[in-house]
Formats: C-alpha cells, sequence, structure tokens
C-alpha cells in the first residue's frame, strides 16, 4: 500500500502546489496554501479540503466558500441522456416553455436545493425540452450549470492549460499565441529531448516553459533576452552604494550618540557607560548584517557569472539544434543575429502576431542565403458541432492564431565568390541571321 501511495503521489493536490482552477472555459492559476481566501469568478473560496485528493477532481462550492467533493454519481445524473426530438423547427420560443417562475426558483434556493436539483427542476417544468435535439439538451444544460451549478474543477498546470488560459484571461501578456499555434512551433522546432534549443521570446516565460516540458529535463536550453549583458568585470554599484548608505548612518547615529553621551545634565556616568556598551553592540550587530548581505549578492553575483559563462561556452560552438523566437519586437535582426548560432540543416521558426514582419523576413533571408524550406503560414483553428445529417462551425471562436515562418539552415561555401559561379559557365552562341531579301 505504501508503495501505491509513493506512485501516484504526483497526482494528488499537495500544500503549496500550484494549481488551475477551471469552471466552464474559465481558467485561474492559484497555490493551495492553508486557511488562505481564493477569489474565483466573484466568489471567495478556500482550497483546503483538496489537499489529498487527485487532479482533475471536480468539487462544488459550499456554505463558507469551503470545497465539497462531487461524486462521480452526482456529475453523471445532471448530463444524463434525456429523450431527444429530432429537430427544433417546431419548437417556438415565445417564453412561456418554463413553468417555474424567479420567485419559485429563488424558493427553491431558499429551502437549500443544490444547483444540480434547480436544473433537474428546470428540465422537469420545461414543455419543450424533449422536443429538442440531443445537441440543443446538453446546450441548455451546460447553460444552466454556468447559472446554477456552482463547481470548480482542480487541474494540474501544463503548457498547455496555461496557453488557454493566458488566451482567454490576458492575452497580450503572450503576444496573442494560441495553443495550436504553441504546438505547431514546438514541431516546427523539432524540439525533443536531449537537444541544445535557443529560445528568444517576450511571452511571460510561455514558450520557454513548453520547450522545457517537451525535452522533459535533457538538453540544454539558452533563452535570449532584450536588453544589455551583464559585465563581470565591474562590480555591482548597488553593493557601494548600499555601503555607503550604511556607513553615513552609521556615523551620524554615532555622533549623535556621542553628543547625548556628552551632556551631563540628562545621565548619570553610569547610564553613559550602559548606553555606550548597547551601541556599540548594535554597532556590532549591523557590522555582521552588513556582511552578511555582502557576502549574499556576492555570492548571487558570482552564480550568475557561471551561468553566463556557461551559456556562453554552450554558444561557442555554433551547433545548436533549434530556434524558436516569439516576442513583441520586430524579429528580422534577432533571426539575423541568432542563425549563425545554429548548426546546418537543423529547423527554426519565428512567430509574429502580425504577417508583416515576418514577410520582411523572408525578403530578407532570400537575399542573405543559408536556408531552404522556407514557410510562411497562417494558423487556423475553427471547432465544428457534428450533428446527424448536418455540421457547421461554432459561433464564437477565436478570429486568428498568429503567423509563423518556419525554414531550415544549410551550410554556405564562401570561400568561392558569388561572380566565378558566372565565369566558369560558357558564353551563349550568337545566333547567325541569314539575308532573306531576294
Amino acid at each position: 500500500m505504501a508503495d501505491n501511495g509513493d506512485d501516484d503521489s504526483h497526482c494528488r493536490i499537495k500544500e503549496g502546489d500550484y494549481v488551475v482552477l477551471k469552471r466552464g472555459d474559465i481558467f485561474k492559476a492559484a497555490q493551495i496554501q492553508l486557511k488562505k481566501k481564493v477569489i474565483f469568478e466573484k466568489q471567495w473560496i478556500y482550497l483546503d479540503n483538496a489537499v489529498g485528493h487527485f487532479y482533475r477532481t471536480t468539487f462544488e462550492i459550499g456554505s463558507g466558500g469551503t470545497l465539497l467533493l462531487k461524486t462521480p454519481k452526482e456529475m453523471e445524473s445532471s448530463t444524463a441522456a434525456k429523450e431527444a426530438g429530432a429537430d427544433n423547427r417546431n419548437i417556438v420560443d415565445d417564453g412561456k416553455s418554463q413553468k417555474l417562475t424567479r420567485d419559485d426558483i429563488e424558493m427553491l434556493k431558499e429551502q437549500g436545493l443544490k444547483g444540480q436539483e434547480i436544473i433537474q427542476q428546470l428540465i422537469d417544468n420545461s414543455s419543450t425540452f424533449k422536443d429538442k435535439t440531443e445537441y440543443a439538451q446538453d446546450k441548455y444544460i451546460k447553460k444552466k450549470k454556468k447559472k446554477y451549478e456552482n463547481t470548480v474543477t482542480i487541474l494540474k498546470p501544463s503548457c498547455r492549460i496555461l496557453a488557454m488560459m493566458y488566451h482567454g484571461r490576458e492575452p497580450g501578456k503572450i503576444c496573442h499565441l494560441r495553443h495550436d499555434t504553441l504546438a505547431q512551433m514546438l514541431t516546427l522546432a523539432n524540439i525533443h529531448a536531449g537537444s541544445k534549443v535557443l529560445v528568444f521570446e517576450t511571452c511571460s516565460g510561455l514558450v520557454l516553459g513548453a520547450v522545457m516540458e517537451r525535452m522533459g529535463g535533457f538538453g540544454s536550453v539558452i533563452q535570449m533576452y532584450p536588453g544589455g549583458t551583464l559585465n563581470t568585470k565591474t562590480k555591482d554599484p548597488s553593493i557601494d552604494s548600499e555601503k555607503s548608505v550604511l556607513t553615513a548612518k552609521d556615523v551620524q547615529q554615532d555622533k549623535a550618540d556621542v553628543k547625548q553621551q556628552g551632556s551631563p545634565e540628562e545621565q548619570s556616568r553610569e547610564a553613559s557607560s550602559v548606553a555606550n556598551t548597547s551601541d556599540d553592540q548594535e554597532k556590532e550587530d549591523r557590522e555582521k548584517r552588513k556582511e552578511a548581505k555582502a557576502q549574499e549578492r556576492k555570492a548571487k553575483l558570482e552564480e550568475k557569472r557561471k551561468k553566463m559563462a556557461a551559456a556562453a561556452a554552450l554558444l561557442d560552438g555554433r551547433n545548436a539544434d533549434g530556434l524558436v523566437i516569439a516576442g513583441r519586437f520586430h524579429p528580422c535582426p534577432v533571426l539575423l543575429g541568432l542563425l549563425k548560432f545554429l548548426a546546418p540543416s537543423r529547423p527554426f521558426v519565428v512567430y509574429s502576431q502580425h504577417k508583416e514582419p515576418l514577410i520582411e523576413c523572408y525578403t530578407k533571408l532570400k537575399e542573405v542565403g543559408g536556408t531552404v524550406s522556407l514557410r510562411l503560414t497562417d494558423t487556423w483553428l475553427r471547432h465544428y458541432q457534428v450533428m446527424p445529417n448536418r455540421t457547421h462551425p461554432l459561433l464564437l471562436m477565436s478570429g486568428g492564431g498568429g503567423y509563423l515562418l518556419s525554414g531550415t539552415t544549410v551550410a554556405v561555401d564562401h570561400s568561392k565568390p558569388a561572380g566565378s559561379l558566372r565565369a566558369e559557365e560558357p558564353a551563349p552562341k550568337r545566333l547567325k541571321l541569314t539575308n532573306t531579301e531576294g
């Protein structure tokens, strides 16, 4: 039994874990902390009761924001198959099909009925529910669930779920990158375990996390970021400025103490000696704290230098296996600057929300050379509802998922000049003109 518990420990929710709350098509990231309120869809909830349960478990929000486990029988009962009609042509939406009024529904809530029971009452008192098609019935139940059923599902974070969450809540933070576009980027860049990948992105770390998740902890990822590089030869000015500020404060404090000790009217000699010892002790404590902070900063700087040196050593070989670019900056200078670090016959992919920057990159790469199989594609995703003998897309969906420029690097022979090829070609023969005059 202990072995089984150890095997499924990574599938269970633990205190301190970061999770994703889901209700319908709405996602929110949160951390499991005991006795801490979390606001989700304008409602306060406590996640204490979720500890120990499996991920993807659905809970019902009870009184006081506590989570109550929802059994599979309760979940299946509200979505059980009903008697359905052939089509909706004879249904008239005149507002008279529902027998329950708003006052009746409020009375059911006061009696303590749960959301699922209220939905069942609405179904039983609807005169047109049985005549609706199966898809229309499911649509009706989902609509009522959003309004009356108070449930939340706890998911384990993944790049796909986080991409859907960001795209639904704050798409500007990830440059409107959709989850299907992210999947295409990983495929076109041939991201796999054991590879060396260059990543330049300004999408809140989503692309970098997706690359690391796909590699599974095997290989190397070098992240490029906009801004200046760290100079390892110069000192950190923040340390010196902090030392100078602390030293000035200490001098002022010492002067104030000396003035205070030098006034015989306020304190006696015994009190002044006690004050001197306490001031000396405080001064020593301040010195120790300053030294500890300086040592901590020095250790962090040394660790940064080591990481920068390791990344520079990886780039020196110019043998990276892939390049992924996705950001709000113009990709052309970034792409031309990073392509030289790729080995021949290696893929690269560039994402942009607009096609004009990628068209410029495409033209520039054609002029410079060194790449083949250049493709500029538009990612397009559409959901369909499939019914017997009829199919049509959903009414609400994403308008666009951005554009991708992909290609493969090749080795270029720079020993021969561009004009030598023309010199080797034979000169065209002149055509002999015949005199046709009689």
